[in-house]
């Protein structure tokens, strides 16, 4: 039967920990580097399980035992190769998109807060004041739009001057909400 150790097991788990753990951070850095900018951006739900995924296999091949470094970085290797699969389908299919990617949120629009779509995202209108703030704008006046994206930030949109928004402007992509 094994013995418990509380406080100190010997010097052999600490190098363990010391060399596999620094070899492990090494891979990791190599292959993120080598997955390119994706794996690094704005989190999405995909994106966030992948970050999850990674930390955790990285947390046990350190702490446990049985889990080798070429395991570990198989494992590695894997969830980033399917994220890389993922944000290459979601770039050239409109329907693997929709399905991986949430859909930016109207938030509020010209001079109305759209309670509807803050009660949906659990987003106060404390929180969306504090965007606005953030944006260096001192009035709601200023304001265009605010907007949940898709990744979860707050976009604060101002006012166009010169004219009205057209299909060309960065709201067209956003569903529209009746009110």
């Amino acid at each position: 039967m094994d013995k418990v150790v509380f406080f100190y097991g010997g010097i052999e788990p600490l190098i363990r920990i010391v060399v596999v753990g620094t070899l492990a951070y090494v891979s990791l850095l190599i292959l993120l580097r080598i997955s390119g900018k994706r794996a690094l951006a704005q989190l999405n739900a995909f994106d966030f399980v992948i970050t999850i995924a990674i930390g955790s296999t990285l947390g046990r091949l350190i702490t446990a035992k049985g889990v080798s470094l070429a395991e570990s970085v198989t494992a590695f290797f894997t969830l980033l190769f399917l994220q890389y699969l993922v944000s290459w389908l979601t770039v050239r299919s409109s329907p693997f998109d929709n399905l991986i990617t949430a859909s930016p949120s109207l938030l509020y629009f010209r001079g109305q807060f759209l309670r509807k779509a803050m009660q949906a995202q659990r987003v106060t209108q404390t929180q969306l004041l504090a965007a606005v703030r953030e944006n260096r704008i001192a009035s709601l006046d200023d304001v265009e739009a605010i907007v949940m994206e898709s990744a979860g930030t707050i976009a604060v949109v101002k006012k166009e001057t010169a004219e009205e928004l057209t299909d060309a402007s960065a709201l067209s992509n956003i569903p529209k909400i009746n009110h």
